[in-house]
């Protein structure tokens, strides 16, 4: 089973919380905002440069999940749970893009900080 990737809504259109993520984290990975994974993540976060952090909650390593955690406590940057870190890799443009514009060969990412 592919995932087809859904395509944005038009501005103003109602949308989920995953749906309004996944365009902010289309358009800060435009414009260079976005610190991909626990390294480039945390330095953002303790540079006080974060603005939002989303954290998989399939992550297996839970030191990695209790330490993305405290560092967003310790610096007050709002933390948002996302199901699947494969999910979160292909929002955070860590795939190609095949001619059909499907997401293929997708690395799991389970910390994307938005700057």
């Amino acid at each position: 089973g592919e995932a087809e990737a859904q395509p944005a809504p038009a501005l103003g259109e109602p949308m989920d919380i995953l749906t309004a993520l996944q365009l902010v984290l289309k358009k800060s990975l435009a414009h260079d905002g976005l610190a991909r994974g626990l390294h480039e993540g945390a330095k953002a976060i303790e540079k006080h440069a974060a603005q939002l952090c989303v954290l998989a909650e399939d992550c297996n390593q839970p030191d990695y999940s209790k330490l993305v955690q405290a560092l967003c406590a310790e610096h007050n940057v709002n933390l948002i749970s996302v199901p699947s870190a494969k999910k979160l890799g292909e929002w955070a443009g860590l795939c190609k893009i095949d001619s059909e514009g499907k997401a293929r060969k997708v690395v799991g990412c389970s910390c994307v900080v938005v700057k």
